[in-house]
């Protein structure tokens, strides 16, 4: 539930940031110029897609595949093993755009951290989550 929870969270982050760069929201609210620097900078696509267009359906998938598993109850099902493949992936994609923002862009988005953390959190909470249906005995 706390990966839905987050999944859902997170593409309202990604969507807020999505609807930016496409030009429905006027100004980010940020406090400093960075979110702007980082959104209007060439490293704001990635292989011709906006990536925050990348984090609302990476939020949305992993939404999506936690309420499948939650509808799977105490069993261990394919859907937990795909949101740990998703948030990882997401990770180390954040990782790469973290590593932009620090050595390339030269500037920090806050609504970038925060999706950052949530994406971070999902894995955890999904690592967690697998480690301790090892030990209980799945039912039939």
């Amino acid at each position: 539930m706390a990966a839905g929870l987050l999944s859902l969270l997170g593409f309202f982050v990604a969507l807020y940031l999505y609807l930016y760069k496409i030009g429905l929201i006027g100004t980010l609210a940020c406090g400093s110029g960075g979110c702007e620097t980082v959104q209007m900078s060439p490293w704001s696509r990635f292989l011709g897609v906006e990536v925050a267009l990348y984090g609302v359906l990476g939020y949305a998938l992993l939404l999506a595949l936690t309420l499948v598993s939650l509808q799977a109850g105490d069993r261990r099902h394919w859907s937990d093993r795909l949101i740990l493949l998703g948030s990882g992936a997401g990770v180390l994609f954040t990782a790469y755009l973290t590593c932009l923002e620090l050595f390339v862009i030269h500037a920090i988005c806050r609504w970038c951290v925060g999706s950052a953390v949530i994406i971070s959190a999902i894995f955890v909470v999904s690592l967690l989550g697998r480690r301790a249906a090892g030990r209980v005995e799945p039912t039939s």
